[in-house]
């Protein structure tokens, strides 16, 4: 009897499975080449950037992006005697759920900044760079209470809503896109040549970025997820082969629960740079205190 109530259970834990998965599981899918070929297009903004100094050196900026929606971020200028249209320009790409705030302070709200991206920071304003940051949508102070990163993540991986996800991140690389566009706009900046890296979720955005715009000449990509076509829209390696950045560095962990060791290699095999490298390190997501100090090489 034990033996006959059991196979019902695992016969029905497994159809409810299949049927679950049949649903709403997530499923691969292609893309035109003239449907990547837009992904990150925009109409052209008329709108501008509006600073308000924090403090010596260092500003709050606000625009109005192509959607209109509002972005905020920082700027914060290197100590140095060179003109300011003559520093280049690093722009940071938080990880998914933090903001602006970790590329400039250890710690927010008592939370460490884990991903040591405020050292990274700092050994950019040392090696004489404008260091920008601002917040991706859905994050920061651009939250949405109506659509917070839980249900965003909950609602792909249980229900098959890819949307919402994948616009969060189309149209935040389109904001840094814009952002470029409105600091060429200001004789102080220089954004010919662009610099970025990203940890995480600003990793893989890193990545996609340096795709859609060829002002971007630099990338460090830092334990970016691995996604596949399931969310083709955003996956990195549909649109690589169009990166011109001419050093791009892959940071890695061996046990990354979001890209296993095959995943992060097929990822570098891909990169076109020149200059690229791909710099392993043990652990997982979270990267052993102090890594950024093997990173020198690249600013």
């Amino acid at each position: 009897m034990w033996k006959k109530i059991t196979l019902g259970l695992v016969l029905a834990t497994s159809t409810l499975a299949l049927l679950w998965y049949m649903l709403f599981g997530l499923k691969s899918y292609q893309l035109t080449e003239q449907q990547l070929k837009y992904t990150f297009e925009y109409q052209e903004v008329n709108s501008e950037l509006d600073f308000a100094s924090v403090s010596d050196h260092e500003y709050a900026f606000t625009f109005s992006s192509f959607d209109g929606a509002q972005v905020n971020g920082r700027i914060k200028l290197p100590m140095t005697s060179k003109k300011q249209s003559e520093l280049p320009i690093f722009i940071g790409l938080h990880a998914m759920g933090r903001s602006d705030n970790r590329w400039f302070s250890d710690s927010f709200k008592d939370r460490p900044t884990l991903e040591q991206t405020h050292t990274l920071a700092n050994m950019a304003l040392e090696a004489g760079n404008i260091v920008i940051a601002m917040d991706a949508r859905n994050h920061g102070l651009r939250k949405d209470p109506q659509l917070t990163i839980k249900q965003i993540m909950w609602g792909m991986h249980l229900w098959g809503k890819r949307q919402p996800y994948e616009n969060m991140i189309i149209n935040t690389v389109k904001d840094y896109r814009v952002l470029l566009d409105l600091l060429q706009q200001h004789p102080q900046f220089n954004a010919d040549k662009v610099k970025i890296a990203g940890y995480s979720m600003g990793g893989h955005m890193a990545l996609l970025l340096a795709s859609a715009d060829h002002r971007v000449t630099q990338v460090l990509s830092i334990v970016p997820p691995h996604l596949d076509d399931k969310t083709a829209l955003v996956a990195p390696q549909n649109y690589l082969k169009n990166a011109a950045a001419n050093k791009i560095w892959l940071v890695s962990a061996n046990d990354d629960k979001y890209a296993d060791i095959k995943d992060n290699q097929a990822l570098f095999n891909l990169l076109k740079a020149g200059n690229k490298r791909h710099i392993q390190f043990e652990g997982g997501h979270v990267l052993p205190d102090g890594y950024p100090q093997q990173l020198h090489g690249w600013f």
